[in-house]
């Protein structure tokens, strides 16, 4: 029985058409599967082979890739992101000999509307007392009970370290690196962002570049390691036991090693409070005379 198909056939040159070749010519336009079917280059063609050509897409990153500035930025972020905070800790300064003293801490931290830290020894009883004052604008001050007296530390001195800690002056005004630091981007794992930091023009420092590990789930900075303008490895800071508390991610373990010594400070956390609304008062050098 014939049903119009042969006719269709012949129609159609004698050769079975695709569907997609009947839609063409029911609707009189070419079929898109046949383009470039003649040699020609489809337009997108020519410009993705022409933007290969030239480097515009080498290298092809993510639209989503953070720079060093942003991961930066979001690591001064998280460990600024209290209101304030208020910490106990347990120091332990070790020798080159695994000689160990002992050491308890009080530290007050505030972050709005700017950064300020008040770090203060409470045992054994000769360094109950020893304070450190840090304030906006690189302003720092000491008090040493034996001398009863506040002092303002002179800037030549302020790379030199605190009570016999691995810390320097420095390291504990140290409130965003991206304030004093240019990072890049050096590598990217699948745990961490690490990112070299140099000095920014006219900031003193007596590290010529850091290099620091940033975890990529949670912005915390868990490993950097300090150069000396020689270029060769002087100290590294590790920071154990990340854990959130609240809305906060805190490192319950850090450790400061001075490789050039072989001298290393480990501060045990052994409580923390945040957002506790504490007073401007405590940050003045007035108070650094009070003993708990």
């Amino acid at each position: 029985m014939d049903d119009g198909h042969d006719d269709d056939r012949q129609r159609a040159g004698g050769h079975n058409l695709s569907a997609g070749d009947a839609v063409a010519q029911r609707e009189n336009r070419p079929n898109p599967e046949d383009e470039g079917r003649d040699g020609k280059m489809r337009p997108i063609q020519l410009i993705i082979i022409t933007a290969i050509s030239l480097g515009l897409c080498v290298p092809l990153l993510p639209s989503f890739a953070l720079t060093g500035e942003e991961i930066l930025k979001k690591v001064d972020e998280v460990s600024t992101a209290p209101k304030d905070i208020h910490m106990i800790s347990k120091m332990i300064l070790i020798d080159s000999k695994g000689n160990k003293k002992l050491r308890k801490a009080e530290t007050f931290q505030k972050n709005r509307p700017e950064e300020k830290r008040l770090t203060r020894f409470l045992e054994p009883a000769d360094q109950k007392g020893i304070a450190f004052l840090a304030l906006p604008n690189d302003v720092q001050y000491v008090y040493l009970p034996a001398f009863r007296k506040v002092r303002r530390i002179a800037s030549h001195v302020k790379n030199t370290k605190f009570a016999g800690t691995d810390f320097t002056y420095d390291d504990l005004s140290t409130f965003r690196f991206s304030k004093d630091f240019n990072p890049k981007l050096v590598e990217t794992t699948d745990q961490f962002y690490i990112l070299e930091l140099t000095p920014k023009p006219g900031v003193k420092k007596d590290y010529g570049k850091l290099r620091m590990w940033v975890r990529r789930d949670n912005f915390v900075s868990v490993k950097i390691e300090y150069y000396d303008k020689k270029g060769q490895l002087w100290k590294v800071l590790e920071r154990r036991d990340i854990v959130k508390i609240g809305n906060y991610w805190t490192a319950k373990e850090m450790e400061m090693k001075d490789l050039k010594e072989n001298h290393s400070t480990v501060i045990i956390q052994e409580s923390i409070e945040f957002d506790t609304g504490l007073s401007d008062k405590i940050f003045t050098p007035r108070y650094l005379r009070r003993a708990r």
